[in-house]
């Protein structure tokens, strides 16, 4: 079984929080009182993903919730220290979180040589905010990245199997990366 490290990271008040909640299954219900996180909170548990050949494998996720809030930018090395993925999340309704995303995305993925499929992008819309699902206006070096429409009171199960098709792809890398590992022990 693969053990991934996925970071959970963007603006403050974008619903990083309600989704890893979601998505770790450490909540039944979305939504309550808004309570900023204060560093990181970390969430261990087990998911089936995709491989991209129809076959579910199971992998130990170490989903870190990190806070927004830029107090906390001293601590971003001890996030990114033996990270697999990550997990961009803005709220497309505030004009500044698409600014802040180019920010997020540099320092955290280009930056760290984080493969775009390693990344997956979430359009978190709160509740009672509909999604439009237009494509926000991105800057181009993230327009490879999957971007992901959420809202998860009207399509919670999208979510949840966005999350494994990603998974997969974090997976797939880290099995590539130990192939490539064994392969130069072996040469």
């Amino acid at each position: 079984m693969f053990k991934a490290k996925i970071l959970v990271i963007g603006p403050s008040e974008s619903g990083k929080t309600v989704l890893a909640n979601f998505l770790s299954d450490a909540i039944k219900t979305v939504g309550g009182e808004y309570s900023p996180t204060q560093g990181v909170r970390i969430l261990e548990f087990e998911c089936q993903c995709s491989n991209g050949s129809g076959k579910n494998i199971g992998c130990e996720v170490e989903m870190w919730d990190c806070g927004g809030d830029s107090a906390f930018e001293s601590c971003w090395p001890a996030f990114l220290k033996d990270s697999n993925g990550v997990i961009i999340v803005f709220n497309p309704d505030v004009p500044s979180h698409l600014k802040e995303v180019e920010t997020w995305y540099s320092t955290f993925v280009s930056s760290q040589g984080i493969q775009d499929s390693q990344c997956m992008l979430v359009a978190h819309y709160k509740p009672g905010y509909g999604a439009d699902n237009g494509l926000p206006a991105l800057a181009p070096q993230m327009n490879k990245l999957n971007i992901v429409h959420s809202n998860l009171e009207e399509d919670p199960e999208k979510m949840r199997q966005e999350f494994r098709r990603y998974l997969g792809s974090v997976v797939k890398s880290l099995s590539e990366s130990r192939e490539r590992e064994e392969m130069s022990i072996i040469t």
